[in-house]
């Protein structure tokens, strides 16, 4: 009858000797054993909840509401002065020299006009969400710009 320990002991030499004739080994590369995985098994469970995701899709379609005024805005100002721009190769009239005035004028209000119309959007979506303090404050602000406009018009 054999020893348990005598076949213990061939099976390693026959496993070592088995590793030294591979060629990776002498690569220093790592040989894993084909029967048992390293990999630990995974649960078919999703990684976040459901609700997070339609939260944070929600958050991001706010945001992309935002970029697209402020993208629109400054796209629609910048083309206007271009426009202008273009309009200076006419010849020299009164009605080229007022278009020129007109759109330069409101290419620039414009531009100061995107910055409130994105507060208006934020306030609005922070609304929506129950974010009532931040919609507060942003009904504020305009608040505020309101006054300051209508007293500098007065004036």
């Amino acid at each position: 009858m054999s020893d348990p320990d005598d076949s213990a002991a061939r099976e390693a030499s026959r496993v070592s000797a088995a590793v030294m004739a591979d060629p990776r080994v002498s690569q220093n590369m790592v040989v894993p054993d084909a029967s048992a995985s390293l990999a630990p098994e995974v649960e078919a469970e999703p990684v976040t909840q459901p609700g997070r995701t339609r939260r944070r899709d929600r958050a991001l379609a706010g945001d992309r509401w935002i970029a697209r005024v402020l993208r629109g805005g400054a796209v629609v100002s910048g083309g206007m002065f271009v426009v202008s721009l273009g309009l200076e190769a006419l010849p020299r009239s009164e009605n080229v020299d007022v278009a020129i005035d007109l759109m330069r004028k409101g290419a620039a209000s414009l531009l100061l006009v995107t910055p409130v119309a994105r507060l208006a959007v934020a306030g609005t979506l922070l609304g929506l969400k129950g974010e009532w303090r931040y919609a507060a404050v942003a009904a504020g602000v305009l608040g505020l710009l309101a006054i300051a406009v209508r007293a500098g018009i007065h004036t």
